[in-house]
Protein backbone atom coordinates (compact mmCIF):
# COMPACT_ATOMS: atom_id res chain seq x y z
CA UNK A 1 0.00 0.00 0.00
CA UNK A 2 1.22 3.18 -0.99
CA UNK A 3 1.61 5.97 2.24
CA UNK A 4 0.05 9.14 2.59
CA UNK A 5 3.56 10.69 2.17
CA UNK A 6 4.31 8.83 -1.03
CA UNK A 7 0.57 9.95 -2.79
CA UNK A 8 1.16 13.87 -1.62
CA UNK A 9 4.96 13.82 -3.30
CA UNK A 10 3.01 12.53 -6.03
CA UNK A 11 0.47 15.26 -6.08
CA UNK A 12 3.33 17.13 -5.85
CA UNK A 13 5.34 15.95 -9.08
CA UNK A 14 2.20 15.71 -10.84
CA UNK A 15 1.11 19.59 -9.97
CA UNK A 16 4.51 20.70 -11.36
CA UNK A 17 4.04 18.55 -14.43
CA UNK A 18 0.70 19.37 -15.20
CA UNK A 19 0.21 23.10 -14.47
CA UNK A 20 3.69 24.12 -16.20
CA UNK A 21 2.74 21.39 -19.06
CA UNK A 22 -0.70 23.05 -19.41
CA UNK A 23 0.56 26.74 -19.27
CA UNK A 24 3.40 25.35 -22.36
CA UNK A 25 0.26 23.55 -24.46
CA UNK A 26 -1.89 26.81 -24.30
CA UNK A 27 1.28 29.12 -24.70
CA UNK A 28 2.89 27.20 -27.94
CA UNK A 29 -0.67 26.69 -29.65
CA UNK A 30 -1.16 30.70 -28.74
CA UNK A 31 1.95 31.57 -30.78
CA UNK A 32 0.72 29.03 -33.21
CA UNK A 33 -2.21 30.36 -34.02
CA UNK A 34 -0.67 33.76 -34.44
CA UNK A 35 1.81 32.55 -36.61
CA UNK A 36 -0.49 30.43 -39.17
CA UNK A 37 -1.66 33.06 -40.43
CA UNK A 38 1.57 34.80 -41.08
CA UNK A 39 2.84 31.92 -42.78
CA UNK A 40 -0.24 31.36 -44.91
CA UNK A 41 0.75 35.03 -46.67
CA UNK A 42 4.39 34.26 -46.48
CA UNK A 43 5.20 30.62 -45.94
CA UNK A 44 8.94 31.79 -45.59
CA UNK A 45 8.97 33.01 -42.41
CA UNK A 46 8.12 29.48 -40.90
CA UNK A 47 11.54 29.56 -39.17
CA UNK A 48 11.85 32.51 -38.05
CA UNK A 49 8.20 32.16 -36.19
CA UNK A 50 8.80 28.60 -35.06
CA UNK A 51 11.88 30.08 -33.11
CA UNK A 52 8.98 32.02 -31.30
CA UNK A 53 6.35 29.51 -30.83
CA UNK A 54 9.12 26.87 -29.24
CA UNK A 55 9.71 29.83 -26.82
CA UNK A 56 6.41 29.73 -24.27
CA UNK A 57 7.34 25.87 -24.10
CA UNK A 58 10.56 26.01 -22.01
CA UNK A 59 8.15 26.28 -18.93
CA UNK A 60 6.28 22.72 -19.74
CA UNK A 61 10.65 21.62 -19.45
CA UNK A 62 10.97 23.18 -16.42
CA UNK A 63 7.98 21.31 -15.03
CA UNK A 64 8.64 17.96 -16.23
CA UNK A 65 12.23 18.31 -14.46
CA UNK A 66 10.67 18.91 -10.96
CA UNK A 67 8.27 16.30 -11.55
CA UNK A 68 11.43 13.57 -12.49
CA UNK A 69 13.21 14.77 -9.26
CA UNK A 70 10.44 14.63 -7.31
CA UNK A 71 9.73 10.86 -8.39
CA UNK A 72 13.24 9.69 -8.23
CA UNK A 73 13.89 10.95 -4.61
CA UNK A 74 11.01 9.20 -3.64
CA UNK A 75 12.14 6.29 -5.27
CA UNK A 76 9.77 5.53 -7.97
CA UNK A 77 12.44 4.01 -10.55
CA UNK A 78 14.05 2.30 -7.65
CA UNK A 79 11.93 1.12 -5.23
CA UNK A 80 10.18 3.22 -3.06
CA UNK A 81 11.06 5.02 -0.46
CA UNK A 82 9.47 5.47 2.99
CA UNK A 83 8.07 9.39 3.05
CA UNK A 84 6.30 10.61 6.09
CA UNK A 85 3.31 13.41 5.93
CA UNK A 86 5.39 15.96 6.24
CA UNK A 87 7.57 15.23 3.99
CA UNK A 88 5.05 14.72 1.71
CA UNK A 89 3.67 18.28 2.51
CA UNK A 90 7.25 19.46 1.53
CA UNK A 91 7.33 17.97 -1.70
CA UNK A 92 4.12 19.45 -2.97
CA UNK A 93 5.22 22.80 -1.73
CA UNK A 94 8.29 22.09 -3.40
CA UNK A 95 6.76 21.47 -6.92
CA UNK A 96 4.44 25.02 -6.85
CA UNK A 97 6.75 27.71 -7.27
CA UNK A 98 7.10 25.92 -11.09
CA UNK A 99 3.72 24.78 -11.20
CA UNK A 100 2.21 28.34 -10.61
CA UNK A 101 4.76 30.58 -12.19
CA UNK A 102 5.29 27.46 -15.05
CA UNK A 103 1.62 27.70 -15.71
CA UNK A 104 1.26 31.63 -15.41
CA UNK A 105 4.42 32.64 -17.55
CA UNK A 106 4.04 30.14 -20.13
CA UNK A 107 0.63 32.16 -21.30
CA UNK A 108 1.87 35.52 -20.36
CA UNK A 109 4.97 34.58 -22.43
CA UNK A 110 3.37 33.56 -25.51
CA UNK A 111 1.30 36.92 -25.60
CA UNK A 112 4.74 38.56 -25.67
CA UNK A 113 5.95 35.98 -28.83
CA UNK A 114 2.33 36.49 -30.20
CA UNK A 115 3.03 40.15 -30.78
CA UNK A 116 6.73 39.01 -31.55
CA UNK A 117 4.78 37.36 -34.66
CA UNK A 118 3.37 40.91 -35.71
CA UNK A 119 6.83 42.38 -35.28
CA UNK A 120 7.85 39.55 -38.26
CA UNK A 121 4.65 39.79 -40.49
CA UNK A 122 5.89 43.58 -41.13
CA UNK A 123 9.46 43.45 -40.20
CA UNK A 124 11.32 39.63 -40.74
CA UNK A 125 14.67 41.17 -40.00
CA UNK A 126 13.30 42.16 -36.07
CA UNK A 127 13.27 38.56 -34.95
CA UNK A 128 15.71 38.98 -32.27
CA UNK A 129 14.01 42.26 -30.64
CA UNK A 130 11.27 39.69 -30.86
CA UNK A 131 12.70 36.80 -29.09
CA UNK A 132 14.34 39.72 -26.61
CA UNK A 133 10.58 40.67 -25.59
CA UNK A 134 9.51 37.38 -25.34
CA UNK A 135 12.88 35.48 -23.32
CA UNK A 136 12.71 38.37 -20.85
CA UNK A 137 9.05 36.99 -19.07
CA UNK A 138 11.68 33.26 -18.74
CA UNK A 139 13.43 35.09 -16.18
CA UNK A 140 10.71 34.19 -13.63
CA UNK A 141 10.11 30.75 -14.74
CA UNK A 142 13.94 30.05 -14.33
CA UNK A 143 13.79 31.73 -10.68
CA UNK A 144 10.31 29.67 -9.81
CA UNK A 145 12.64 26.74 -11.44
CA UNK A 146 15.50 27.28 -9.24
CA UNK A 147 13.76 27.62 -6.19
CA UNK A 148 11.17 24.41 -6.98
CA UNK A 149 15.02 22.78 -7.09
CA UNK A 150 16.72 24.60 -3.89
CA UNK A 151 13.43 23.77 -1.79
CA UNK A 152 13.57 19.74 -3.12
CA UNK A 153 17.31 19.93 -2.14
CA UNK A 154 16.30 20.35 1.49
CA UNK A 155 14.17 17.78 1.72
CA UNK A 156 15.60 14.76 3.10
CA UNK A 157 14.08 10.90 3.31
Amino acid sequence: MISTGVMLALIGSGLSMILAGTGSAIGVGMVGQAGSGVVTEDPDKFGKILVLQIIPGTQGVYGFLISFLILNAIGVFSGLKEVSVAQGWAFVLASLPIAIVGLLSAIAQAKVAAAGVNILAKRPAELVKAMIFAVMVETYAVLALLISFLMLQGIKL
